[in-house]
């Protein structure tokens, strides 16, 4: 996805991140970086949106039991090929 605009961190970069941001896991200067962007970026705005919403049912759905260690790493696994080919998308 991106507006077409240009921006310091590009629109890829910011949704590839953007569960790490809804987790709260980013050092400040990421956190600086995915807020500036979805500030100026009307699309990464609403995609981030869909994302929180997303992540809020599952929280409120699942309470505050945390995922087992091997169910998170499969799933970061799942997240870091799909960027892997979105990225291999983009340059083709």
């Amino acid at each position: 996805m991106s507006c077409g605009e240009p921006h310091e961190t590009p629109c890829s970069e910011v949704l590839a991140r953007v569960y790490t941001y809804l987790d709260g896991e980013l050092d400040q200067g990421g956190c600086s970086e995915v807020k500036e962007h979805l500030d100026e970026c009307g699309p990464c705005l609403r995609e981030y949106g869909l994302e929180e919403a997303v992540k809020k049912l599952v929280g409120k759905s699942c309470g505050c039991e945390p995922a087992p260690d091997e169910l998170r790493a499969k799933v970061m696994g799942r997240i870091e090929q799909i960027c892997g080919e979105l990225k291999t998308d983009e340059h083709a």
